[in-house]
Formats: structure tokens, sequence, C-alpha cells
């Protein structure tokens, strides 16, 4: 049973990876622990119903045009008119969209109760349960409004991978190919060798990969809990890929198909500035047409997306930070790349 602890400032807490620990919510929850409330989206609800039988159930209609605050206080009021107080215990069971606002309402709820993320998509078991972001999007950019909310435990299960819709799988593993190329020549290897494996789901594939994108996660948070420095490397392909689920109103592209082209601009910027030899970006762009396809963009222009670019958190005082790979498993972050360079590297990667 795998399992890898994250230490902050704030709390201690262990990421657990284990075939059907998602059946054992009541065994983490927290001593004194009062009504257990748990977020998730009707579909998932559907597909699990036993793995939630006897908490109170709150239904968050699902996808990033839902991650608003309107739809965060609906779910307050519900939780208060069940009888919610400041022993309750929010459960986080769905997608990073589900993650993000679950932990966020458990973050603000009564100024803050525990959060258990069970994160059923790769995506969210890899990356976003994991480190305790939480927020929900404004209309000009995206996890504008949120808090840093650590979980009290993150389980993870694999066998739950099973029921995802390909697209929905494929999209989990950008995240892991990101984690590779920041911080894992050995997690690379097995995605840019292994490719039938994992896109099969071959059981001790999807352990190892999963595994080691976790272990990664939580040793980078554990050294940053708040993105003061190290931290920043996980937003790698993040910046082109927020605008891009911007500019298309987060209507057509699943967030890792939008980190994928902001990889693909990353190494493009990358080779521009200097930072990485051409025939490593042309391996990086390889590894991730390996998983695809990617959905096709039409109407969008570079300078839309530098525009975004410059409204995102990674921008400070007017200078955005970019995430560039310098090998494969190695990053710097660069600020003040010149707006030219940014506008080419999104043709590049758009065309």
């Amino acid at each position: 049973m795998p399992s890898h602890v994250v230490t902050t400032a704030t709390q201690s807490y262990t990421c657990t990876v284990q075939n059907g620990i998602s059946l054992k919510i009541r065994e983490f929850l927290p001593s004194g622990a009062g009504k257990v409330f748990v977020v998730t989206t009707p579909d998932v609800h559907a597909l699990y119903p036993d793995h939630l039988a006897g908490f109170e159930v709150l239904h968050f209609p699902g996808g990033e045009p839902n991650k608003r605050l309107s739809v965060l206080e609906s779910l307050a009021d519900q939780m208060l008119a069940r009888g919610a107080d400041r022993s309750s215990v929010l459960v986080a069971f769905g997608g990073g969209i589900c993650g993000d606002v679950g932990g966020f309402l458990a973050a603000i709820f009564m100024r803050g109760i525990p959060v258990i993320q069970v994160p059923t998509t790769l995506l969210a078991q890899v990356d976003a349960a994991v480190g305790g972001k939480t927020g929900v999007n404004l209309q000009g950019g995206k996890n504008l409004l949120g808090s840093f909310h650590q979980p009290h435990a993150v389980l993870i299960d694999p066998a739950v991978l099973h029921s995802l819709p390909p697209r929905e799988y494929r999209a989990g593993l950008f995240e892991v190919i990101k984690h590779g190329i920041i911080a894992s020549p050995e997690l690379f290897s097995i995605l840019a060798h292994r490719s039938a494996d994992v896109l099969a789901q071959h059981p001790e594939i999807l352990e190892k990969i999963i595994d080691e994108s976790v272990r990664i996660k939580a040793a980078v948070v554990s050294a940053d809990e708040k993105e003061g420095g190290l931290r920043r490397i996980l937003n790698y392909g993040h910046t082109l890929g927020h605008a891009l689920e911007a500019e298309t109103n987060y209507s057509l592209l699943l967030h890792g198909e939008a980190v994928a082209y902001g990889m693909l601009a990353a190494g493009h910027l990358a080779v521009i500035t200097g930072h990485l030899a051409p025939e490593i970006a042309a391996e990086l762009s390889r590894v991730i047409h390996l998983y695809g396809p990617l959905p096709a963009l039409s109407g969008i222009t570079p300078e839309a997306l530098a525009a975004h670019i410059y409204k995102d958190k990674k921008t400070i005082q007017g200078q955005t930070h970019f995430v560039l790979a310098t090998a494969i498993g190695q990053t710097q972050i660069v600020p003040g790349i010149p707006h030219s360079a940014v506008v080419a590297a999104a043709a590049a990667a758009l065309a």
C-alpha cells in the first residue's frame, strides 16, 4: 500500500494509493467528527452509491462553468439546512473540479472544517487532490478566488479509473507527463516507451505512474506549501493552458488537454529563449502526442492567449514567470520573457 506524507507548517497528512480505499472513507475520519458531507456530481454518485451510503450527499453540477461562487454559496446553504456545524467533515468525491470546489467549501465554511479528498479521475489523483489548492473561477481567469486548505487525508483508488471515459483518462496522463518532465526522467521514460501498457491501464504500470506522481507532488508541497518558490514548477504547462481554458470559456478542453497544449508551448518557448535543446523539445512533443488526440482549435489567436497570460496568478507586478524545462527532469523559472517570444511559442503550439 504505497503512501506519501505531506508535511506543511499547518499539518501533516497521508496520501494513500490502494485499490478499494475509496470504500473505506469512515476509517479516515478525524476523531470527534460530526456529520459527514460529500460533495460529488450526480454521475459519480450514480457510479458509486455504496461508497457514499450513510453520508449527507451534496450534488455539485460539475464542469468548469459551474466552478463559481454562486454554486459554492448554494452548497453551503444546503449544508447549513442539513445541520452542518464546526464538527462536520467534508469529503470531496470526484474529479479535480469537484476537489477544488469541495476543498474551497471546506476552507471557508464556518472558517474551516476538515476535508478528505477522494479523487476519482487520474488527473485529480496525480495532481489536484494533493497539496491543498482550492478555488473557483472568475470570468477573467481560472482559480482566481481560492485558498490553501490542506486535506485531512487523500485516498487514491486506482480501481475507480476503469469507469473513466478514454478521453478523461488520457487527459490525466498529460499531468503525469508533466511530473516526468519537471522531476522524474524514470517516469518520463515509462511514458515514452510503454505507452500501450499505460493506455491499457496495465495494473503494475498504472500504480507505478500514480505513485511516482504523488511522490513528486507530496515532496514539492512539503518543501513549499504556498508556492513561494519550488512549488511553482508544478505550474509547468499551466500558463498557456489556463489561458486556453479562459479563451474557450472552459467548455472545449479538459484541463489536462489544455495543459498538454501549454506544455507544447513551453517547449517551444524554452527553445526560443535558449533554455532547451531543440531535439529534447521534439521528444517532449512526441510523448505528449502519444497520448492524444488533442481537440482541434480554431479561431484562437496567439495574441489573445498572450493577453490572458498577463492576467494569470503567475503574473506579478506585470511580469509573468514561466516554468521552462532545461532537460528532462529539470526546470527553471524564467521571468521577463519578451512578449514577442510568448506569442511565437503560442503560435507554434496552436499550429
